[in-house]
């Protein structure tokens, strides 16, 4: 089964209370008319798209009635699809990688996000593609995450580096770049802790290891990824804003959207934040966490098929 197709299999809970309930919807009316829009607009909410998100979306499709756009209920499913397509595009989803030296990512995130399993997945990632990949283990507040990302590492074939439980999170992210230059490494993954309990903590931890990245390699940490966990809905909203707020988030990883029925979430992150989806996880396998392709999500989300014209991209790790 290519990506797409575990995408579209994995967005199916999503689906059944997203772009099943407008098809049902539509077949109840001949005409749009205020009902229907009312219905519509609480299919959007009911999927996590949010209010501000499902406000925004509902302005266009008014337009679109009003330029005639949408003429019949039949309308309203490719219009929403091209839409939601629009907010997702906007802006680009690329990671940014480094022109010489190592290409440093730095991963934040609350614990039970999927955080340390997403690195191990992005070390496979990496690896399966050519580049040599080092993972620093810097949530220092867990044994259980030190020992978790070791196992990935051997899996994925990457480099390790650790310090005891409770060491200074800062020190093992200095090794970690002073190894990574020395022994050429592509891709430096950094797992931060996910259970700083205040702003203010967060804050100075993640200054005082971006200060230490900087300090060896100018212009690093090329990344700053928040992963977040999609069965949360719109909490996964309210946690990227805090965040932001905290540290200079560069992205999101979204996990678990094969588990949910909120991956609506995905769009009121992109439109609310403005803030790129990097990567998606929909399911357990390495190979099931992959680069966000918007057209290749909206068109999964609304039971579309992937665009033949378009070249298939390489599976990755199995």
């Amino acid at each position: 089964m290519g990506f797409f197709d575990r995408l579209k299999k994995g967005l199916t809970r999503t689906r059944e209370t997203f772009t099943a309930k407008i098809e049902k919807a539509i077949l109840g009316y001949a005409d749009i008319d205020e009902d229907l829009l009312d219905e519509l607009e609480e299919i959007l909410i009911m999927a996590d798209v949010g209010v501000t998100t499902t406000e925004k979306l509902m302005a266009d499709v008014r337009q679109g009635v009003k330029r005639k756009e949408i003429k019949t209920p039949d309308d309203l499913k490719p219009f929403l699809e091209r839409k939601i397509t629009e907010i997702l595009k906007a802006g680009g989803a690329g990671v940014r990688m480094a022109a010489n030296g190592p290409t440093v990512i730095l991963m934040v995130g609350v614990n039970g996000a999927g955080k340390t399993t997403t690195v191990g997945k992005l070390a496979a990632f990496y690896n399966y593609y050519g580049k040599s990949v080092m993972v620093a283990a810097a949530d220092t507040f867990r044994a259980a995450a030190i020992e978790q990302l070791e196992v990935w590492a051997e899996r994925s074939k990457a480099e390790f580096i650790r310090h005891e439980e409770g060491s200074d999170p800062a020190a093992v992210v200095y090794d970690a770049v002073k190894a990574a230059k020395a022994r050429n490494i592509d891709i430096l993954l950094v797992d931060t802790a996910g259970r700083l309990q205040t702003k203010s903590n967060l804050m100075a931890e993640l200054e005082k290891i971006n200060r230490v990245i900087q300090r060896e390699i100018p212009g690093a940490p090329h990344e700053t990824l928040l992963v977040l966990d999609a069965t949360t809905g719109q909490n996964a909203v309210s946690q990227a804003k805090l965040f932001t707020q905290a540290a200079p988030v560069t992205g999101v990883v979204l996990t678990k959207l094969d588990g949910t029925a909120k991956g609506g979430v995905v769009i009121g992150l992109k439109a609310e934040l403005n803030m790129p989806i990097k990567w998606i996880g929909v399911g357990e396998s390495v190979a099931d966490l992959r680069p966000f392709v918007a057209e290749d999500f909206a068109k999964a989300l609304f039971g579309g098929a992937k665009d033949e014209a378009a070249s298939e991209s390489e599976e990755g790790p199995v």
